[in-house]
């Protein structure tokens, strides 16, 4: 390749398919730093198609100090090139922060929507009950997403009540349409033991504690009947959608000692079937400098996300740095294949909260985030 004049490279005298073939194989930080060699490799860039399905989501971790913004740092973990990249932590309306489907959403004091890698802020009209970490939801091929749940704020303080509304927002109307609530089984639960998964129009939530479950119809606007669902010797588990399908991801204990185990869950019946399971040396290499080996105690600040073709399961104590890995659930062959991702790229600072969620992500969220919509 030539230096003093990329475009008379022989690469640049390719067909223009074969170039956009060529370069739809690489990572995105690849793809962004070949998209300076010239104005013709940028335009080629900016115009790949989003990847079809199945994805590889990235891993986004948003670390909040509450006390000094200068210790806020955030992540992302781009399967691809297996590397984690340093973001600059975005300026942010509060320090309550969701993730969900390529955008950023801050709750309070006022709803607003960033796209994750380009931060700029929109917000929306005033929210029917604000919420403070509710679960969400992004409508998928839609402009409208979906809240649930999560604790109430009365000029600034929290106000732990009883009730669950549902709320579903339109960007395109800037609207927000109330619903019938959270079913009333999982009103008395703590709003941090709630984990959900959007799957083929569905909006599921998931007791991590209880196992209840039940699903919000995106097309009747009506919850199903709450049910449970716990797979033998379970302790906690978290919901996710990969693929179209739901997966389950939890610790359980046996005969054979402890294990982190992932299940396909059918929608409906919610009968369960396994997938795969944790090798123990991964489970034990998230448990870094940990006491008390035989208390189950040690399983706790573990946590999993899913989505497309992946699942991730990190610990969320800073004293252990944050360590996690990945199972690619492949959907070709049948056939798991578990990984553990490299450490994050010091400095890395002790937070008081951490926001965590996957995204699949293409070369236009880089260039063109800016002018977003959700679920565009």
């Amino acid at each position: 390749m030539s230096d003093t004049n990329p475009e008379s490279s022989n690469f640049n005298a390719l067909n223009t398919d074969v170039t956009e073939s060529i370069l739809s194989l690489l990572p995105i930080p690849s793809l962004v730093r070949f998209s300076t060699v010239s104005k013709l490799w940028r335009s080629i860039i900016t115009s790949l198609p989003p990847p079809p399905p199945p994805s590889s989501p990235w891993l986004f971790l948003f670390g909040i100090h509450n006390t000094s913004s200068f210790h806020n740092q955030s992540f992302a973990f781009d399967p691809l090139s297996h590397s984690w990249l340093r973001l600059p932590f975005p300026s942010l309306p509060s320090l309550h922060l969701v993730g969900s489907d390529r955008f950023l959403f801050s709750t309070a004091p006022r709803f607003s929507f960033s796209p994750i890698l380009k931060p700029h802020w929109r917000p929306t009209s005033p929210v029917r009950f604000p919420r403070i970490n509710p679960l969400l939801g992004v409508f998928p091929a839609s402009s409208k997403l979906i809240l649930v749940g999560g604790v109430g704020s009365i000029g600034g303080l929290v106000n732990i009540d009883d009730r669950s509304p549902v709320q579903i927002y339109d960007s395109t109307l800037d609207s927000w349409e109330l619903c019938p609530p959270l079913p009333e089984a999982f009103r008395s639960n703590a709003h941090e033991t709630l984990s959900s998964a959007l799957c083929k129009r569905s909006f599921y939530v998931f007791d991590v504690t209880s196992c209840f479950i039940s699903s919000f119809s995106l097309d009747t606007y009506t919850w199903s009947d709450v049910q449970t669902l716990r797979p033998p010797g379970l302790l906690f588990a978290f919901l996710n959608s990969c693929n179209d399908a739901l997966v389950l991801g939890g610790m359980c204990y046996s005969d054979r000692g402890f294990s982190f185990n992932l299940w396909r869950v059918e929608q409906g019946s919610m009968e369960f079937s396994e997938i795969a399971i944790m090798p123990e040396a991964l489970l034990f290499g998230l448990l870094v400098d940990c006491e008390d080996e035989d208390d189950a105690h040690r399983f706790t600040t573990l946590k999993c996300v899913g989505s497309g073709n992946l699942v991730y399961v990190f610990n969320q104590d800073g004293h252990k740095k944050y360590p996690a890995c990945v199972c690619d659930i492949g959907v070709e062959n049948g056939k798991c294949r578990w990984r553990s991702l490299p450490n994050l790229p010091s400095p890395v600072n002790k937070f008081h909260k951490l926001v965590t969620f996957c995204s699949t992500l293409s070369i236009t969220d880089v260039f063109h985030s800016d002018d977003a919509q959700i679920g565009a």
